[in-house]
């Protein structure tokens, strides 16, 4: 097993925040539910959302309406999402630095809850829309994160958090992999940054550190949180 060295290792007033759909999970959960219980119509939503028709929120809060499962289905259907697999390492190797890892989306409370509990995580703290249950097989969406000088429209103003996090903890590592990180990214003090958020970055001339999995973005963190380069053994 490879095992992180970190040498003079200290407290750094370090946090991590870290995007959940297709950084954690391997695939993007709210599409994928979409996708299998969805009713006709959210594709529209989607589509008036990539066009700036709409925000993230009133796209998602439509979507959610549509979704036509029940509490089983759900749960059955979340207990076949992957993660990717050097994540429970990357929480472990922060808590060993001193450092808090928070879960950051505009994804599904229950959800991400539910994912990260099947993998011994459901201790980690995490701020995202809130769904629930409405009927048998209705659903619906509340956003305690909104804020209405988000620039995004969305249903978790993700510089909104960082702002507060950074008054508490001085500096903030952003996580990211999608379009839901581009504006926070550009405020976080670091950013690791892949596939989509990476081409973004490189674009909008920010500063990051591209990453492959959780196994680099325990390197990066250990080098941000102790000013030495960590090696690999």
């Amino acid at each position: 097993m490879n095992e992180i060295v970190m040498r003079a290792a200290r407290p750094t007033g370090w946090t991590v925040l870290c995007d959940f759909d297709g950084t954690i999970s391997i695939e993007d959960v709210t599409d994928s539910l979409l996708r299998r219980f969805g009713r006709p119509g959210w594709q529209a939503l989607e589509e008036a959302w990539e066009r700036g028709e709409i925000g993230s929120r009133a796209c998602m809060t439509g979507q959610v309406a549509l979704l036509d499962m029940s509490a089983d289905e759900l749960s059955a259907h979340l207990d076949t999402i992957a993660i990717d697999p050097h994540f429970p390492a990357f929480v472990d190797g922060a808590r060993a630095l001193g450092i808090t890892v928070q879960v950051v989306s505009d994804g599904l409370d229950l959800a991400i809850r539910r994912v990260l509990a099947r993998h011994g995580l459901s201790r980690l703290p995490v701020a995202a829309n809130r769904l629930v249950q409405d009927g048998e097989r209705r659903w619906r969406m509340e956003s305690p994160y909104a804020s209405a000088s988000c620039a995004r429209a969305s249903g978790n103003c993700k510089c909104e958090k960082l702002s507060k996090e950074r008054a508490v903890h001085g500096q903030v590592l952003y996580v990211g992999d999608g379009s839901s990180d581009f504006c926070v990214s550009g405020k976080a003090d670091a950013v690791l940054a892949k596939d989509r958020l990476l081409v973004h970055c490189g674009q909008a001339g920010i500063a990051h550190l591209p990453y492959e999995h959780f196994g680099d973005a325990l390197r990066r963190l250990a080098e941000l949180a102790t000013g030495v380069e960590a090696r690999v053994e």
